[in-house]
């Protein structure tokens, strides 16, 4: 005798168990990370529900908000049941969780330590799979005037141009820079590349009075300091 199984739909599941009505019931943080992206994608497909979907896709990730956010909206949609649509629900959302992060840095202004520059910068750099290069203007007290994008490149590097760096520091009436730059594959080990345009921002720097405090190469959980390694 065949025996068949049968998948319900998160509609006829027990309200209790319905991630909408389970928030209404509950509140948000009685919600799974899998409960909550069944909500933003909506439903599921004919053979899985939403939530059993969102398990998959968090599954692909180890169970990593932080691998999750750096998904493209191409691999979001490499999963089935996962249209354009709904993978542009995900990525938003996600996004906005990154800005909220942001926005809890501004009440620390002033920078002290590596630690608060890393703090301050590191929303600029979550979840990028290519390198960028900011900088970090700040006056004479160290209070932070500015954070300012540089440049973008590809998974190898990026370009730190000497004339625009210092143009966008004068533009803001810098006294001191931290220069920040990320690299997408998690080592934080500077390459000979790095150390060599760190020296000639430095001198540079100097004869504008202009000083760099500070190189960071930044990942998604740890960085390097030039400063603290004495290479500044």
């Amino acid at each position: 005798m065949k025996s068949y199984s049968v998948k319900l739909g998160i509609k006829l599941w027990a309200e209790a168990d319905r991630p909408r009505e389970k928030l209404m019931l509950n509140g948000r943080r009685h919600l799974t990370d899998a409960e909550l992206i069944a909500i933003l994608i909506g439903s599921g497909s004919r053979d899985e529900t939403a939530v059993e979907l969102s398990r998959r896709i968090l599954a692909s990730c180890d169970n990593d908000l932080d691998a999750l956010g750096r998904l493209s909206l191409k691999e979001l949609c490499k999963f089935k049941g996962v249209g354009e649509a709904k993978a542009i629900s995900i990525v938003a959302a996600l996004e906005l969780g990154r800005r909220r992060k942001d926005a809890n840095t501004k009440e620390m202004q002033q920078i002290s330590s590596s630690a608060d520059a890393f703090r301050l910068l590191l929303p600029m750099f979550a979840d990028l799979n290519h390198e960028e290069f900011w900088i970090l203007a700040l006056n004479q007290a160290n209070f932070v005037i500015g954070k300012y994008l540089i440049s973008k490149g590809g998974l190898a590097g990026t370009v730190a141009d000497p004339k625009i760096i210092f143009k966008v520091a004068l533009e803001n009436n810098a006294a001191n820079i931290i220069l920040a730059h990320n690299h997408p594959s998690g080592n934080v080990k500077p390459s000979s590349q790095d150390i060599n345009i760190t020296k000639k921002l430095v001198e540079a720097g100097k004869m504008l009075d202009l000083f760099i405090l500070d190189h960071l190469i930044i990942t998604n959980k740890k960085y390097y300091s030039f400063g603290d390694e004495g290479l500044i």
